[in-house]
C-alpha cells in the first residue's frame, strides 16, 4: 500500500506555474539550472527533508517496472516546473549501496584497508560519477542537438540534471546485478576456466547492460519533445548481444577480467 509520501509524489498533477511571471528577473532566476543546482546541494546534507521512503520505491521499481518511476518525472515538470530530481535521497542511497558493495567486494578480493579505500574512491569517483559525467553529458548534447523535435509549440531543451539522473537511475540496477548478486557467485563459479563461468559471468554483464540501456532509453523517450529516441535502444542493444555472443566464442571471461583489473588498479 503507497504510504501519504508516495501519493502526493503519484498524483500531483496540477498544471505548470502561470506563464505571467516570465518576464520577472526574480522569478526565471529561480529556475535558472545554478539557482536548481544550488538548491539540491543545499539539502544534500538535511537527512530530515530527504524522503528516503519514496527514494526506496523508486529503486524498487526500476526493476519491476521502470516506467513508473519516469511517470513521476513527468509529475514533477508539471508541479514544480523541472524534470530533473530536487531531492537528493536517491543519490544517498546510492552511494551507501556502493560503500556496502564495496566492501563486499574487498572482503573477496581480500583487499587490505588502504587498497579498500582506493578501490571505494574508484568505484564512486570513477565508476559511478566519472563514467555518469561522460555518458549523461554526451547524451544530453546528442539529444538537444538531433533530437529535439522542432513542430513543439515550446521548444524545451533536455535538462543536464535530468540526463544523469537518467544515468542514476540505469546505473542502480547494474550495480545490483553486478556488485550485488555477482558477488556471490564471483569466487565458487564465475571466477575459473570452465564454460559455465564465463557463460554465467558474462549473461550477469549482459542483463545488467541491457538493463542499464533500457531504464535510459525509457528516460529519454519519457520527454514529449524528443522523437526517434529508439536510436538509443537498438544499436546499443545489438552491439552488447554482438559482443556477448563473441565473448562466448572466445571463451572471454568479462567478469574474471573485472576482478583482475580491481585488483591491479588498487594495489
Amino acid at each position: 500500500m503507497l504510504t501519504n509520501s508516495m501519493l502526493l509524489h503519484k498524483v500531483e498533477t496540477s498544471p505548470p506555474p502561470s506563464p505571467t511571471g516570465v518576464n520577472n528577473p526574480r522569478l526565471q532566476a529561480r529556475h535558472t539550472a545554478g539557482a536548481k543546482r544550488q538548491k539540491y546541494l543545499r539539502r544534500i546534507f538535511k537527512f530530515q527533508q530527504m524522503d528516503f521512503e519514496f527514494a526506496l520505491w523508486q529503486m524498487l521499481y526500476l526493476f519491476i517496472s521502470p516506467q513508473k518511476v519516469y511517470r513521476n518525472f513527468q509529475y514533477r515538470k508539471q508541479t514544480k516546473d523541472q524534470w530533473a530530481r530536487d531531492d537528493p535521497a536517491f543519490l544517498v542511497l546510492l552511494s551507501i549501496c556502493l560503500c556496502v558493495s564495496s566492501i563486499g567486494f574487498a572482503i573477496v578480493l581480500k583487499l587490505h584497508v588502504l587498497a579498500f579505500f582506493k578501490f571505494l574512491l574508484w568505484v564512486v569517483f570513477v565508476d559511478c560519477i566519472g563514467v555518469g559525467l561522460l555518458i549523461a553529458s554526451l547524451l544530453w548534447f546528442v539529444t538537444n542537438k538531433y533530437l529535439r523535435s522542432s513542430s513543439s509549440a515550446a521548444p524545451q531543451d533536455v535538462e543536464w540534471g535530468y540526463a544523469f539522473d537518467v544515468h542514476l537511475n540505469a546505473f542502480f540496477p547494474l550495480l545490483m546485478i553486478l556488485h550485488f548478486l555477482q558477488l556471490f557467485l564471483l569466487k565458487p563459479v564465475i571466477a575459473h576456466d570452465w564454460f559455465i563461468s564465463y557463460f554465467l559471468g558474462n549473461t550477469l554483464w549482459l542483463i545488467a547492460l541491457s538493463y542499464y540501456i533500457y531504464i535510459t532509453f525509457l528516460g529519454y523517450s519519457a520527454l514529449p519533445f524528443l522523437k526517434k529516441t529508439v536510436v538509443l535502444l537498438y544499436p546499443s542493444m545489438l552491439a552488447v548481444i554482438s559482443i556477448y555472443v563473441l565473448s562466448l566464442i572466445m571463451s572471454w571471461n568479462w567478469s574474471r577480467g573485472l576482478m583482475d583489473f580491481y585488483e591491479f588498479r588498487v594495489l
